[in-house]
C-alpha cells in the first residue's frame, strides 16, 4: 500500500496523521470499490471496531470520505477523489448488485441536479441505481 499517498490526502484534508489513520486511508485507496466498516474490519485486522470508526468519522467531517447508504443496511465508506469536498454538486451514481451484493461507484455519471422549493436547503444526495452487474451477467 501506498502511505505516502495516504498522508498527502490527509494533509491535504487537514486530517491530523497518525498511524491508524494511514492504514485506513490505505485500505479505502486501494479498493476498487466502496467499503463497509466491516469490509475494513476484515483487511485491517490488527485494528479494533471502534478506531476504525471514529477514524471514519474523522474523515467525513473533514470531507476525505463520503458515505454511501446503499440500502444494504450496511454503510460504505469512499475518498472523495480528485481534491473535491465531496459537495453535493461533486457527487456521482452508485450501483448495487442484487446478486453478488457489491456496490460500486459510477464515478462518470454525476447525479442528476434536483431543484429544491423554495426555503429547502440540500446537503446531502443518495442516488443508487440496483440491478445486476456486467460480472454477475
Amino acid at each position: 500500500m501506498d502511505s505516502q499517498r495516504s498522508i498527502e490526502v490527509l494533509e491535504k484534508k487537514g486530517v491530523r496523521v497518525t498511524a491508524i489513520r494511514i492504514l485506513v486511508m490505505e485500505a479505502l485507496l486501494a479498493s476498487s470499490r466502496p467499503m463497509s466498516l466491516s469490509d475494513l474490519e476484515t483487511v485491517l485486522d490488527t485494528v479494533d471496531k471502534s478506531s476504525i470508526f471514529r477514524t471514519l468519522e474523522v474523515f467525513e467531517k473533514h470531507h476525505a470520505v463520503h458515505s454511501i447508504d446503499d440500502g444494504t443496511g450496511s454503510i460504505k465508506f469512499e475518498v472523495c477523489e480528485g481534491g473535491t469536498d465531496c459537495t453535493v454538486s461533486d457527487m456521482h451514481t452508485h450501483f448495487y448488485c442484487e446478486k453478488c451484493h457489491r456496490t460500486y461507484c459510477l464515478k462518470d455519471i454525476n447525479v442528476p441536479v434536483v431543484n429544491l422549493p423554495e426555503g429547502f436547503e440540500m446537503h446531502s444526495v443518495n442516488y443508487i441505481v440496483k440491478g445486476i452487474c456486467p460480472g454477475c451477467r
